[in-house]
């Protein structure tokens, strides 16, 4: 899981998987499963916590499963029917090396949409999640009621010139926190404990078991590599027009984590501060840059949160996007 690090992890690959097909999870989120295919052989693992009220779609970041909202998505369920969508070539998703890019995922997502017969919900997306969102907003806004860009709106998602190009993030570089020990390998829960003790909040256990083989003794094993984290970033385009009611949630400025706090190198500590310092410079630009070109949008900041945003800051976001979908019509 890259979860932990800098933002620019959010295209990373995690793991080593072979060949798709069921993964073991230790799952005890309220959810059912089931696949939906998209064509060319390709199915996506759709979760359901059901729920009454407004369909909302949930979207997952780079490396990432739908089971990262585990946690999250029973929270928004009693007054919304919340839905999580594992892209292509990611856990127990298939996938095609012949199509890639934006608007193919997105179209997956409006494949998936129809299957569960969705008129007009609203998609809330993570990270790298923010091409689909905005990609689908620009050519078939009819098909949404509006968007919750979770960290998600760089310039992948949305690029009007006036703001930093994805160089520009691409070009920093975070100090790492230490990986995790043996002992904090020896079971799921005690890397559950190791990501608290790193960032402050950790993840899921299905997902962190989707994200890494178990061995046969019971201890976590290494990462897997999804087939789609090469593909992420194929066929970058600049969306402008975002044509439905839009909030964007960032995290500014960011928090590393926990462990930062705790290096005593002079060194490390100094890399650690500049590098917050840049990254709090081009995420403001960013959010500037939405906040001139897209004048309806809702633009909401939250101080010290990590990427993770619905993790490390799960109350804020709950309220922001409890409050923004309030004002929605229905």
């Amino acid at each position: 899981m890259r979860g932990a690090l800098s933002w620019l992890l959010l295209v990373a690959c995690v793991g080593v998987v072979a060949a798709q097909g069921p993964l073991p999870a230790a799952d005890t989120s309220p959810h059912t499963i089931r696949f939906v295919n998209v064509g060319n052989g390709v199915r996506l693992e759709v979760l359901d916590w059901s729920g009454a009220g407004m369909p909302v779609v949930l979207l997952a970041g780079g490396g990432d499963t739908a089971h990262v909202f585990d946690g999250f998505a029973p929270k928004l369920a009693p007054n919304l029917h919340v839905y999580g969508i594992t892209r292509r070539g990611f856990g127990a998703s298939t996938f095609s090396s012949n199509e890639v890019g934006p608007d193919r995922l997105a179209d997956d997502v409006l494949t998936v949409l129809d299957y569960l017969r969705l008129s007009k919900p609203v998609l809330v997306g993570h990270s790298i999640a923010g091409r689909e969102m905005s990609s689908i907003a620009s050519r078939h806004p009819e098909r949404v009621s509006a968007l919750v860009y979770l960290e998600a709106g760089y310039p992948y998602a949305f690029d009007n010139g006036t703001g930093p190009t994805m160089q520009d993030f691409q070009s920093l570089t975070a100090p790492q926190p230490p990986p995790p020990s043996d002992r904090e390998l020896a079971t799921f829960g005690a890397l559950r404990d190791y990501y608290m003790r790193v960032l402050g909040f950790s993840f899921p256990d299905a997902e962190l078991r989707q994200q890494r083989t178990t061995g046969a003794d019971g201890r976590v094993g290494g990462r897997r590599e999804f087939p789609g984290s090469q593909t992420l970033l194929t066929g970058m385009q600049k969306y402008v027009d975002i044509r439905v009611p839009s909030l964007w949630i960032y995290a500014l400025p960011h928090s590393q984590g926990r462990w930062i706090d705790h290096v005593t190198d002079p060194k490390v500590r100094e890399r650690a501060r500049a590098y917050d310092r840049a990254l709090t410079a081009l995420t403001e630009r960013q959010a500037k840059s939405v906040e001139t070109g897209l004048p309806s949008a809702r633009v909401v900041r939250l101080n010290g949160a990590h990427h993770y945003i619905y993790l490390s800051n799960e109350a804020d976001v709950l309220r922001e996007t409890r409050s923004f979908m309030s004002r929605l019509p229905h």
